[in-house]
C-alpha cells in the first residue's frame, strides 16, 4: 500500500497523475515471444531471402516506404498485423527466420517468423500430383513447422523448458491457405476442384495446431481468410458484365466472398473441435473476413474514401489500378501519393493503414474469439506510430 508523507516534494495530485500516466505505458509483456507461421500476409522478410527471390519486387521501393523508409520484405507500404500485435504486447518486431538470429543476445527467443510469401497450407507434392505448375516457394505450413521444431532446442535447454517457453509464447498460425486457392484460381482450375481443396487446407492447419499444442503451445491465434472478392486484383481479373455476380452493398465479387466464407466456416468448425479436445489451451479465431468487410462496406468511416477498390501501387490504371504483368515495384507501376487513404496496397495485399485498422479490430474486439486483449493484462491499449529499426 502506498503512503505519502507531508514532507514529500511533489504534491499528492501530481504523484497521482504520474502514477496514472505510468499505468498507461505498456507493462512487461505477458508473452515471452511471438512464433509465427503463414504466407505473405505475415511475412516480415523471408521470401526475399529465399533462393531465386533475392530480386523479388518486394525488395524495391515503394515497398516499406511508409514506416520503415525502405523495403523489408513485407508486402505492404509498412507494417502488417503481426507488427501491430508485437507492438501491442510490448515485444520487438518479429524477425524472419531466413534472416538469421542477428547479433542480439536473445537470438530468436523473443520471436521468430516462418511465414513466407506464396506459401501454401498443403505441401507442394500434392499440387504437383494434381498437375499444377508449382512455381511458388517450398515453404508450406508443414515445412515451416519442421523448421521451427529444428530451431526449438536452441531456444530452450530441455523438453520441460521448451514446453514452458511455448506456453508463454503467442503462436500465430496464419493466415495460411489463401494461396492454395489463389494458385488454383490463377491457373484456371474449375471451381469444383478448388472447392475440393478446402478440407485438405483445414486438415493441414488443424494438424499444425495440434502438433504445436503437443509441443507446449497454450495460446494460438488462427485467422480466417479475407474477403478475396473485394481485392482489386481479383476485381480486375474476374470482371463481369453480370450484375448478379457482385454484392449490392459493396460491389465485391459475390461468389469469391461466398467461397472465402465457406473456408472460414469450415475452419471455425475445426477449431471448435480442437478446443473441446484441448480445454487448457486458448485457440483464438481471428475473423479477418468481417473485420475487412466492415471497412469495405463503409470506407469513409475509416478514412479510406478515396478509391476503396483501387490499388495504391500498380500498373493497371482504370478503376482498380492492377495488372498482373506490371507489379508494384516495377518501373511502369504508378504509386498513389498517400497510401493511408487506400485499403489495398498492390491489389492483393493491404496498406499499413488498413492493416492497422484491422489490428485494432481484432485486438480490442469484436473480431477475435476470444478477444486477444483478454489473454494479456499488460497489453498496450494504444498502438503507437514511432519507427522501428529492423
Amino acid at each position: 500500500m502506498l503512503s505519502f508523507s507531508s514532507s514529500s516534494t511533489a504534491p499528492p495530485l501530481t504523484i497521482l497523475l504520474l502514477l496514472l500516466l505510468s499505468s498507461l505505458r505498456p507493462a512487461t509483456s505477458c508473452y515471452r515471444s511471438i512464433i509465427s507461421f503463414g504466407d505473405s500476409l505475415a511475412d516480415t522478410g523471408n521470401l526475399i531471402r529465399y533462393p531465386g527471390c533475392e530480386d523479388d519486387h518486394a525488395t524495391r521501393l515503394p515497398f516499406g516506404r511508409t514506416h520503415f523508409g525502405r523495403p523489408t520484405g513485407r508486402f505492404s507500404d509498412g507494417r502488417l498485423v503481426i507488427d501491430f500485435l508485437a507492438e501491442a504486447f510490448g515485444l520487438p518486431p518479429v524477425p524472419p527466420f531466413l534472416g538469421g538470429a542477428g547479433d542480439g543476445g536473445d537470438g530468436f527467443r523473443r520471436g521468430v517468423n516462418f511465414a513466407v510469401g506464396g506459401a501454401t497450407a498443403i505441401d507442394n507434392d500434392f499440387f504437383r500430383e494434381k498437375g499444377f505448375h508449382v512455381g511458388w516457394t517450398n515453404y508450406s505450413l508443414n515445412v515451416q513447422l519442421e523448421l521451427f521444431k529444428k530451431l526449438l532446442p536452441s531456444l530452450c535447454s530441455s523438453a520441460s523448458e521448451c514446453k514452458d517457453f511455448l506456453s508463454k509464447s503467442l503462436v500465430l498460425v496464419g493466415e495460411i491457405g489463401g494461396n492454395d486457392y489463389n494458385h488454383g484460381f490463377l491457373q484456371g482450375r474449375n471451381f469444383a476442384e478448388i472447392e475440393a481443396l478446402v478440407p485438405k487446407v483445414i486438415d493441414a492447419i488443424a494438424s499444425a495446431v495440434t502438433e504445436l499444442i503437443s509441443l507446449g503451445a497454450r495460446t494460438l491465434v488462427v485467422p480466417g481468410n479475407f474477403p478475396i472478392g473485394c481485392l482489386p486484383g481479383y476485381l480486375a481479373m474476374y470482371k463481369s458484365n453480370q450484375e448478379e455476380d457482385y454484392e449490392l452493398d459493396t460491389g465485391c465479387i459475390k461468389w469469391m466472398n461466398v467461397f472465402a466464407e465457406y473456408h472460414n466456416h469450415k475452419l471455425l468448425e475445426e477449431l471448435d473441435r480442437l478446443r473441446k479436445h484441448n480445454p487448457s489451451t486458448t485457440i483464438i479465431y481471428v475473423d479477418y473476413y468481417n473485420a475487412a468487410m466492415n471497412i469495405f462496406r463503409s470506407p469513409d468511416s475509416y478514412g479510406f474514401g478515396r478509391e476503396p477498390f483501387a490499388a495504391c501501387c500498380g500498373g493497371g490504371g482504370g478503376p482498380h489500378n492492377y495488372d498482373p504483368f506490371i507489379l508494384c515495384g516495377s518501373d511502369k507501376a504508378k504509386v498513389c501519393d498517400n497510401p493511408s487513404e487506400y485499403i489495398s496496397w498492390d491489389g492483393l495485399h493491404l496498406t499499413e493503414a488498413a492493416y492497422k485498422t484491422i489490428a485494432d479490430m481484432v485486438i480490442h474486439g469484436p473480431f477475435a474469439d476470444p478477444a486477444i486483449n483478454s489473454t494479456c493484462a499488460s497489453i498496450n491499449m494504444e498502438i503507437n506510430n514511432h519507427h522501428e529499426e529492423l
